[in-house]
């Protein structure tokens, strides 16, 4: 046999000679393979790089029985001469016996590599197993997955059941397959879902994502969450695959995060209660309910519980396209109102109920219809503070909007706590102010019966909620026989305010009746107490005592300090003010002087002292005031002193008044007795 003819096979050619098998011809491939291997030397010495030793042995059967072997895709594991790092190739050699022309036996080797086809091989087997067991996996997801599984085709339109999603929907295969998913969406949900997945499918997403609202098969809906791909095969969609996950919870948490976020700012600004309760209202509607309405409980200080109650509708908002009820209106609410009745439990009521048939306890034959016609549920919310029902709220849904259930009960009430600061406010301000009004009606006492005078008094309140003011006046008789009066008012529209002037109206009849003294004396030994038992308090004040010396005229003394000047009516109607014995505020000056001043009264003239509340207003000069208390007095100069009075206070107060308004007026007999 001639080796030179295997040089320029395609394929490796080796061949040994004798049981050392020693190295004798090896061509260009085998030698581009395997390396340049010394000839001469024995196999296991040429090789001593291969892992598998094994290899020799075959040499050895194959040159002692002459049977040659095939091995088919075997590994081998040396350092190649192309590969710096070595490693495992593949090769199928054809082993068999062969003899030389001088007859000397030898073993010829034949080497073809086969990495590729072998590498190749077990990729796809690799693949084939990864997609055996993905398809086990998917099956598996489908059949018992907590997630709704399901396929569509390239254009949409679904292609497998989905156990899952029939188990959460009801729906069957035949109702699910192609677009009847799409009925088991809320109805307000579909327009925006159809339009987003449209768009996925013709800009082929990476990944769509939506929330929508499922009917369940049990009733009701529930959200959503979907999240999808497409399945592609190169560049080709083939389908997409998605699913769909209960995100219910999740979704409530965060409206109800964003809910009380909204809540937060828009009600930063309200510092009343009607304005918070109206700002939360908004919010409320229509995130949360389809109507909504906001009652403010006036009474709910000294109210008898089981009684009728009257309730201030301060707010009232319904969702867009559906009339409701004008906020801004009281309404009369009977004891067995269920409105009433929730106010007295202090408990939330919740009821469920088909469109348009209420429960009767829920709306009473005669009642006001305060729940839209196609309500479906409402909840009554009392809100309560320290104890007081302060405020209510009726929320309901209507129509086929999903009935509100115990989430929305407890939403609502976490949005009512924005609104317990200015309710707590407003309580304590009627408790202080019934406190204040108590205490101001129990000095408002009668005046004294003088023979020969007549004298009237009057005390308004005012008109605004926010105000008690510190006004007093006070007449009564000397032991000299003088009579007094007398007006005040202590700076403050509080309870403190109130209590000085309860005590300075108190110190001041003390004062007058300790000694005989001028006008302004006494103004000036109250102005000392003053300011040594109330620090940084300031009062004005008019003290007029009204004598009849010996020679028959009757003659006034009076003391003014920083008030509105005594108007002096004479009784063909002429008019003026008294401007002597004028002197600053008490508590203003650390070292007070009051000054006295003395006026004849003229027969059936009128003597009038009041506070500012008479003649002050916004925007407008006192002066102004003063000029309007006049004229006006002066057109009532003739009528009865009580008409007289009544016909002052109907003129000169508006309803808008924030001011408490007090007077004493004295009038002489027309002729000298």
């Amino acid at each position: 046999m001639r080796l030179e003819m295997f040089d320029p096979a395609p394929i490796g050619v080796v061949f040994t000679q004798g049981p050392e098998h020693r190295l004798a011809y090896t061509n260009t491939v085998y030698r581009r393979t395997f390396g340049d291997r010394p000839l001469g030397q024995p196999l296991r010495r040429t090789f001593p790089d291969l892992k598998q030793s094994g290899y020799f042995d075959i040499f050895d059967r194959v040159l002692a029985t002459g049977k040659a072997e095939v091995l088919t895709a075997v590994p081998v594991d040396l350092g190649f001469p192309d590969s710096a790092e070595g490693g495992t190739r593949y090769f199928t050699f054809s082993i068999s016996r062969a003899t030389m022309s001088d007859g000397s036996l030898g073993v010829l080797g034949v080497v073809m590599e086969t990495t590729e086809q072998v590498t190749a091989a077990q990729r796809i087997r690799v693949l084939s197993e990864e997609r055996r067991r993905a398809l086990l996996r998917y099956r598996s997801l489908v059949r018992a997955g907590s997630e709704m599984v399901w396929v569509t085709g390239p254009e949409g339109g679904v292609t497998e059941p989905s156990p899952g999603w029939q188990r959460v929907t009801g729906q069957s295969w035949q109702e699910f397959r192609g677009d009847g998913w799409i009925d088991a969406v809320h109805p307000d949900d579909r327009a925006a879902l159809i339009k987003e997945w449209n768009r996925a499918l013709h800009e082929v997403q990476q990944r769509f994502t939506h929330t929508y609202r499922l009917r369940l098969a049990t009733g009701g809906y529930r959200h959503f969450a979907v999240n999808a791909a497409p399945v592609r095969d190169g560049n080709t969609v083939i389908e997409w695959m998605g699913t769909c996950r209960d995100v219910e919870q999740e979704w409530q948490d965060a409206r109800r995060e964003e809910l009380l976020a909204r809540a937060t700012a828009v009600t930063a600004d309200a510092a009343q209660p009607n304005e918070m309760l109206a700002a939360l209202t908004a919010v409320i509607v229509p995130d949360l309910a389809d109507s909504c309405a906001m009652y403010l409980l006036p009474q709910a200080l000294h109210r008898t519980p089981g009684t009728a109650l009257t309730a201030e509708r301060v707010a009232a908002v319904t969702h867009e396209g559906r009339s409701g009820l004008p906020p801004h209106h009281a309404e009369h609410l009977e004891p067995d109102s269920p409105l009433t009745r929730t106010v007295d439990r202090r408990r939330p009521v919740h009821a469920v109920f088909p469109p348009d048939s209420p429960p009767p306890d829920l709306a009473p034959s005669g009642t006001e219809p305060w729940l839209a016609p196609d309500a479906n549920s409402v909840i009554l919310l009392p809100v309560v503070v320290d104890g007081v029902t302060a405020a209510l709220v009726v929320a309901s849904a209507n129509g086929d909007r999903p009935p509100l259930g115990q989430p929305e009960v407890s939403l609502l009430q976490t949005l009512m706590e924005r609104a317990h600061t200015p309710l707590n406010n407003a309580l304590e301000y009627q408790r202080i102010r019934q406190v204040a009004l108590a205490l101001q009606h129990s000095l408002l006492t009668e005046p004294p019966d003088v023979p020969g005078l007549s004298i009237t008094v009057r005390y308004r309140p005012s008109t605004s909620a926010a105000e008690i003011g510190g006004d007093w006046y006070d007449s009564f008789v000397l032991r000299d026989g003088a009579t007094v009066l007398t007006v005040g008012d202590v700076a403050g529209h509080d309870l403190p305010a109130a209590v000085t002037m309860s005590q300075l109206r108190n110190m001041l009849r003390g004062l007058a009746l300790d000694r005989e003294e001028p006008t302004g004396e006494i103004l000036r030994r109250l102005d000392v107490s003053l300011q040594t038992l109330y620090l940084e308090c300031t009062a004005t004040c008019v003290l007029a005592r009204v004598e009849r010396p010996t020679s028959g005229r009757f003659q006034l003394h009076y003391s003014v300090a920083g008030h509105p000047p005594p108007l002096l009516v004479e009784a063909d109607g002429t008019a003026r003010f008294l401007d002597g014995g004028r002197s600053p505020m008490l508590g203003l000056l650390p070292h007070p002087a009051h000054s006295s001043a003395v006026e004849p009264l003229p027969p059936g003239s009128t003597l009038l002292l009041y506070t500012d509340g008479l003649v002050e207003r916004r925007e407008e000069s006192l002066t102004d005031g003063l000029e309007r208390l006049r004229r006006h007095a002066s057109a009532a100069a003739r009528r009865p002193l009580e008409s007289f009075c009544d016909e002052l206070l109907a003129r000169l107060l508006t309803p808008t008044d924030d001011d408490d308004t007090a007077l004493v007026a004295l009038r002489l007999p027309a002729f000298h007795q």
